[in-house]
């Protein structure tokens, strides 16, 4: 069965966009999206999150940087937005180029605005990460759409204990935006996992006894020849075959094998930019009260 992610994600968002009218307009939440070069793909992942601001009610103020800066003048930037006060939350779109692509860019961006979770003791959970585990909480809670469906941690943590007891779980790649965070969010639900990536050995030992795969690597990593009946599959990886935007897995091939799967697009990604809206309005309460 296929999980429609666009359903799940326009139910956060509904509830999202009450939390930040809640707000009040002069706590409007202002978000800032940072944009190093000129990639058609990055470009377009800059709009949906641009859209889907305005769709929520809050701000969202993008820095494209069309040259690639040095990495004094990057992070000047970034301090730039810091300083002000109506920026209540920072993202950087990755990838970044080499020279710029380092975990210590985050370290410019204080706690409470880098609500992406990069930093290595954060205030957020990776919003991708916390994508993951609803799915998994929309199959094994019932398939409902309602607020029991939103994730937090610190209520859900024996939830996921009790369900995935038994369950064998597969991290497929550990990318800085896919498996890292999403191993991150894992490690902090206290759910057990193996990951392998691309210099595992013999990785189909792994696959086939999965109960559940996420995949986050950008390449066709999954043959049907390496799944069991019934696996529950996942996507996160993002590449293009024929101009078409695919996962890491053939659709057609696996959707008789897997009792649910996740398509691309319309899958995981809308969710993941729900939970980075949602983090974006807990940042704002969170300044507020520091006020």
């Amino acid at each position: 069965m296929q999980i429609d992610g666009r359903k799940i994600s326009e139910f956060i968002d509904k509830q999202v966009k009450k939390d930040a009218k809640k707000l009040g307009k002069k706590s409007n939440p202002l978000l800032t999206v940072f944009l190093v070069g000129t990639s058609d793909d990055q470009l377009s992942f800059v709009k949906i999150k641009s859209k889907i601001a305005a769709k929520i009610g809050v701000d969202y103020h993008l820095v494209h940087l069309k040259a690639t800066p040095n990495f004094i003048a990057l992070a000047k930037k970034i301090k730039e937005e810091v300083d002000k006060v109506e920026v209540k939350g920072i993202i950087i779109q990755q990838p970044l180029p080499a020279q710029l692509s380092t975990d210590s860019i985050y370290d410019y961006i204080p706690a409470e605005k880098e609500i992406e979770g990069h930093r290595r003791k954060s205030i957020f959970h990776p919003p991708v990460g916390l994508a993951v585990l609803t799915i998994i909480k929309h199959i094994f809670a019932g398939k409902r759409i309602d607020k029991r469906l939103i994730v937090d941690l610190k209520k859900d943590v024996a939830f996921f204990r009790k369900t995935l007891k038994n369950k064998k779980i597969v991290l497929v790649g550990r990318g800085v935006t896919g498996g890292k965070q999403i191993g991150k969010v894992l490690q902090e639900a206290k759910i057990p996992f193996i990951g392998i990536n691309s210099v595992t050995q013999n990785p189909e030992e792994y696959l086939k006894v999965a109960d559940i795969i996420i995949t986050a690597v950008g390449k066709k990593v999954i043959e049907p020849s390496m799944l069991k009946t019934g696996v529950i599959l996942i996507n996160v990886g993002l590449r293009k075959e024929n101009g078409k935007l695919k996962g890491d897995y053939e659709e057609s091939e696996i959707k008789d094998i897997a009792s649910y799967y996740t398509a691309t697009p319309g899958g995981l990604g809308p969710i993941d930019v729900s939970y980075l809206f949602k983090n974006l309005v807990e940042a704002t309460k969170l300044q507020k009260n520091k006020r």
